[in-house]
């Protein structure tokens, strides 16, 4: 039988693809028509064309399947039109799993974020059960995760799905492609693009440890349930400080006030909007995310699972390398 993962040619679904390939499943990827395909490049995999968003091609991906991990994911803080992210996010994953439950599939791993859940106020690391609601999201991103999440868990009380959810923190490391905001940040300074800081904070994980964590799940988790996949949590300086140990630099010295940058983010979201340019290298959502320390404990995912992660300095070591090797340092 075949195991199904969507994403592959991202970020995380290309180290979960791996590591599934690893551990001897025969994989089938869902990729868009005319999509970058470099991570799955030269990989003993079936592609099948589609689109979440479009239902009628999804069947043939689904058919014959024993196993779903559905990784893909429209990650960005920012878009011209926010309804992409819902239709890739909320609609495609409510499409997806309809189409698995009609095909049977036996074993579902959805990966959702940490996004989804709340945020402790005294900055203490958030678990699973860290409430949240709707009105806590910031941005169209961190909402449109929640609502999927949400989907999920109604489609598989009504369908009777046998889903796992993981919850990936920060993610760093190899085959960023294009690259993710996390990796952004890590490139920027690496490149020694980053004069000033905002005070904040991530939970750091090395993304082949998140993929790990993601088989993990597949054969120990409990169908209902939900898991972290994180690392260390570091404040921003903490991460630069690692970059900047790493390339031989310098941490910038600079922090800048949350009530500086949001005005120049609303600058440079104004200038990609009218100039059409892509993504702002500063968001409105990103800065205002950036007001709490977004930090998160895995005890859960380690005492279930039995999930392990490594120091989050290899991460950004594996990462930087491999921007190095793929001339993203210029």
């Amino acid at each position: 039988m075949t195991t199904l993962i969507t994403g592959a040619t991202g970020f995380v679904g290309s180290a979960v693809l791996r590591c599934l390939l690893n551990a001897g499943h025969a994989v089938r990827v869902l990729a868009r028509p005319g999509s970058l395909q470099r991570n799955i490049e030269g990989l003993n995999i079936e592609v099948v064309a589609g689109d979440l968003r479009d239902p009628a091609t999804l069947k043939q991906a689904v058919s014959g399947c024993r196993a779903l991990f559905h990784v893909a994911a429209d990650y960005r803080l920012w878009a011209p039109n926010p309804q992409e992210i819902y239709a890739s996010n909320v609609t495609g994953t409510r499409n997806l799993l309809l189409a698995a439950a009609k095909a049977g599939i036996g074993r579902i791993v959805y990966t959702s974020s940490v996004a989804t859940l709340g945020i402790n106020a005294d900055g203490s690391p958030a678990d699973e059960d860290t409430p949240a609601t709707l009105l806590d999201m910031i941005g169209h991103y961190k909402r449109s995760k929640f609502l999927a999440e949400a989907e999920v868990r109604r489609l598989a009380a009504e369908q009777g799905l046998p889903v796992v959810i993981v919850n990936p923190s920060a993610p760093v490391g190899p085959r960023d492609i294009k690259p993710t905001p996390t990796g952004r940040t890590v490139l920027d300074a690496a490149r020694r693009r980053m004069p000033a800081y905002v005070d904040t904070g991530l939970n750091v994980v090395h993304v082949d440890d998140v993929a790990r964590g993601h088989l993990d799940a597949f054969q120990r988790g409990r169908v209902g349930e939900r898991y972290i996949l994180g690392g260390e949590n570091m404040s921003l300086y903490e991460i630069l400080r690692s970059v900047a140990s790493i390339t031989g630099g310098r941490p910038p010295r600079l922090r800048l006030p949350h009530g500086l940058v949001l005005p120049i983010a609303y600058m440079m979201e104004g200038w990609a909007r009218f100039f059409g340019r892509g993504e702002p290298r500063a968001t409105v959502d990103g800065v205002r995310m950036a007001k709490k320390k977004m930090f998160f404990s895995s005890a859960k995912a380690e005492r279930d699972l039995a999930y392990t992660h490594r120091p989050p300095a290899e991460a950004l070591r594996d990462a930087i390398d491999w921007f190095r090797a793929n001339g993203y340092l210029g």
